[in-house]
């Protein structure tokens, strides 16, 4: 069950209040868990009870995705507004520099806060920003088009296709590696809450121009990849050995883009590993 929290960011316009949705459960050094664009926090939910017994772990839906409301008016998607936004949270909850791990849009923001120091470790499973111009534009229309089919579907449709391997294989083939495995009521949850992101548009723009360049000092990091990821190819994972070259650059056979579901045994493993 979520919980909503409240607090307050300041921007150019003043102080505004922010809402974040979150899972908290579990108990020892707290890991926070951010998933990718147009996802919710339940892409964490086949890790989470492996997760929980070790760490405090706390599944977060970003500001415009899953229960969390949009950000506030004059508030952008860009990783300059969201680091602050989620070192806010950390704040409100109680956590000083948790570990973190981190999906696709949410490895992205999980090394961006290893970066300002924000974090005690990150994990980043084939998190966003070292593509090429070329692979930026064939992930953001993949993207595009899957955002586009889930607005089209009707309920009855999304449903029923839902009930069956083949259909939950048309709905998610593109972000995991053994869809049959994913289970009808959360192919339904995760197409309703890709339709419904209110800050996908604004988070895809704000992507145009990321590109991350610099390293994480001081800071120990994961960057795992799935084998067969069909969104963001593994030969950028290469790329983030190459820009962090301390991280430890690990390969998850068998996972596609969303590996929590492919084999949580193992993304389970890569998160505890990197938060000792």
């Amino acid at each position: 069950m979520a919980t909503t929290v409240s607090f307050a960011v300041d921007s150019p316009a003043g102080s505004r209040t922010v809402e974040v949705a979150y899972e908290r459960t579990g108990g020892g050094a707290p890991l926070v868990l951010l998933h990718g664009i147009g996802h919710h926090r339940q892409a964490w939910d086949p890790v989470l009870r492996i997760l929980a017994a070790e760490r405090d772990v706390i599944a977060v839906d970003l500001p415009g995705f899953g229960a969390s409301p949009a950000l506030p008016d004059g508030f952008t998607y860009d990783v300059g507004t969201m680091v602050p936004v989620l070192g806010s949270l950390f704040e409100t909850l109680g956590v000083v520099r948790p570990h973190v791990a981190g999906n696709s849009l949410g490895g992205l923001l999980a090394l961006e806060l290893g970066r300002e120091k924000l974090v005690r470790s990150v994990t980043a499973l084939s998190p966003a920003g070292f593509w090429t111009p070329s692979e930026r534009r064939y992930a953001f229309g993949v993207l595009r088009a899957m955002r586009a089919a889930a607005r089209s579907m009707p309920m009855p449709l999304i449903e029923k296709l839902s009930e069956s391997s083949p259909g939950r294989t048309a709905l998610t083939s593109t972000i995991y590696a053994r869809p049959g495995r994913r289970s009808p009521g959360a192919v339904v949850a995760e197409t309703v809450a890709l339709r419904e992101a209110t800050g996908f548009r604004q988070t895809l723009e704000a992507g145009l121009t990321v590109a991350f360049t610099d390293d994480v000092p001081d800071v120990p990091v994961t960057v795992a990849w799935g084998v067969k990821d069909r969104l963001l190819l593994r030969r950028q994972g290469v790329r983030a050995k190459q820009a962090i070259p301390g991280a430890r650059l690990v390969r998850l056979p068998g996972c596609g883009h969303v590996p929590m579901n492919d084999d949580p045994a193992a993304v389970a493993r890569v998160v505890l590993d990197t938060s000792r």
